[in-house]
């Protein structure tokens, strides 16, 4: 007897229908074809247990497997569940009418029970694209499935309820998720405000001004300055996600298995703060079984790179394709994915090896050598791409015992709001551009180009501060940002004034100062 189920094969954020045809006639053998994996394999041993510890035996015959597309590999312990139905239908213990309305996908524990798998939401998208009545998944991925609409969704705890399903011995109802109630509810909340920060009102209007325009940051200051405090924060000011942003940021991390249990839609920008010594292949995604990095998943979010000078050189040069086209292409001899990365790139910065240059109640202990070699482990190319570059001096402790609480995160965060606002009507012609970091030359020439006053300042600034070619078009786009806050249609010089103070690694005399 021939019977077909359906399942379904992630690749990057794309999932193919796979057909999942098990025909059984006499004999004692088991053949399984269709170019799958290791673990795809072993599926026989487990379906074999499952189905003993749940009352049925596994069929005395000879077995042939085939999961096409035969041309796709299909990976991972997924298609444990649609083989087991296929076998069993087979064997006529569950009824096949109803196998071809629904994609499967779920791994078998021994016992029977159904575990959670990666990717279940591009599979639900998919599911409905090919209009299948409905998709089954373990119920631990129901709510990231369930939130896709025009399709039923059920969550199943076991093997068991699957084959009653299809049976008809019990009803099951579909999971329904308010998919916008529950993203609108959870938007607003935050664990960091800027009202715990103390001081650093310049720091701030920075941070303020690269939230609003999307431009990538870099802060430089000794060790408890408050680097990694305020960039915590930056997430509670920037614009909140769009439902379209939301999906297909919740798709990355489906895919990478990083949703938990009870999260249906990820409603706030990522924050992904990677260690130093991480290493290229966990950056930008790839791997054995391909899988994103973290570039990717801080997609639409942000990635913070703390202590950016420790961080292996090899793996901040491969930012810098990704940083200018906002997505990744992994190529290797066996596959070629594509994955999104457009994300703010925030990293922070000592001065120097012992930290404390600059440091008023510290007294560096670097050499001048020491200092330029720590300096130069960051390289120009890489620096072109960060738009403002900030020092940051310590708050004394009188300062910080009598400053008043700082402005909170909802504040900065409206401004911010209207400034994209405005990007966004400016930008509403042109694909693919949302912020001010996004503009291409021609657009800076169109939007940002300042008047005669302002072409004076920025000339005498790039002669007397020996400010690099590079920095010129990162100064209007900031820029455009800073009048963009304001609400100013035109581009003025105290906007250009403010854009320059934001250029310290751009000095000619930075390193002398350093030295």
């Amino acid at each position: 007897m021939l019977v077909k189920t359906f399942s379904a094969a992630v690749t990057g954020l794309e999932a193919t229908v796979v057909t999942v045809e098990v025909s059984i006639s006499r004999g004692v053998q088991f053949h399984l074809t269709g170019l799958a994996d290791t673990a795809v394999r072993e599926s026989r041993d487990r379906i074999v247990a499952a189905m003993q510890n749940n009352g049925y035996k596994f069929p005395l015959a000879d077995i042939t497997v085939n999961m096409a597309p035969a041309d796709i590999r299909k990976e991972g312990s997924g298609y444990d569940l649609p083989l087991a139905v296929a076998i069993l239908a087979a064997d006529s213990k569950i009824e096949s009418g109803m196998l071809g309305d629904y994609i499967m996908i779920g791994e078998l524990g021994l016992d029977g029970r159904l575990l959670p798998v990666r990717g279940a939401l591009p599979i639900a998208i998919k599911a409905r694209a090919e209009h299948f009545k409905g998709l089954i998944v373990p119920r631990q991925n129901i709510r990231e499935a369930a939130v896709v609409n025009n399709i039923s969704v059920y969550g199943m705890d076991s093997l068991a309820d699957v084959i009653r399903f299809f049976n008809g011995d019990t009803s099951f109802q579909p999971t329904v998720i308010d998919t916008r109630r529950e993203f609108y509810e959870q938007q607003t909340h935050f664990d960091f405000d800027f009202a715990d920060v103390r001081g650093q009102e310049s720091v701030k209007r920075a941070l303020e001004v690269a939230a609003a325009g999307g431009h990538n940051l870099i802060m430089i200051g000794p060790p408890g300055s408050g680097k990694s405090m305020m960039a915590k924060r930056l997430p509670s000011i920037l614009p909140p996600l769009s439902l379209a942003e939301s999906l297909e940021t919740t798709q990355i991390h489906s895919v990478a298995g990083k949703l938990s249990r009870d999260t249906s839609l990820i409603t706030q920008r990522p924050f992904r703060s990677p260690h130093h010594t991480i290493s290229q292949v966990a950056l930008t995604g790839g791997g054995l079984n391909p899988q994103p990095g973290e570039i990717s998943l801080a997609h639409n979010g942000v990635l913070f790179a703390d202590e950016l000078p420790e961080f292996s050189r090899s793996v901040l040069e491969v930012m810098r394709q990704p940083l200018e086209d906002r997505k990744i292409t992994i190529a290797r001899a066996k596959y070629t994915i594509e994955y999104p990365c457009s994300f703010m790139f925030v990293a922070s910065m000592n001065p120097c090896p012992c930290g404390y240059y600059g440091d008023p109640t510290h007294r560096c202990v670097c050499t001048p050598g020491q200092i330029q070699r720590y300096m130069n482990k960051i390289s120009g190319p890489m620096l072109d791409r960060i738009d403002i570059q900030v020092e940051i001096t310590p708050v004394p402790f009188n300062e910080i015992s009598k400053a008043a609480p700082g402005e909170p995160s909802e504040a900065i965060r409206s401004r911010v709001i209207g400034a994209r606002h405005r990007q966004e009507e400016r930008f509403k012609d042109f694909k693919g551009v949302h912020c001010n970091a996004q503009m291409t030359e021609r657009m800076i020439h169109r939007y940002a180009e300042p008047d005669a006053e302002g072409i004076t300042l920025l000339r005498t600034a790039m002669e007397r501060l020996s400010l690099s070619a590079r920095a010129y078009n990162r100064i209007l786009k900031v820029a455009r940002t800073i009048a963009d806050i304001e609400g100013t249609e035109n581009v003025l010089s105290h906007h250009l004034a403010e854009a320059i103070g934001y250029r310290n690694l751009d000095r000619g005399d930075w390193a002398e100062r350093a030295l």
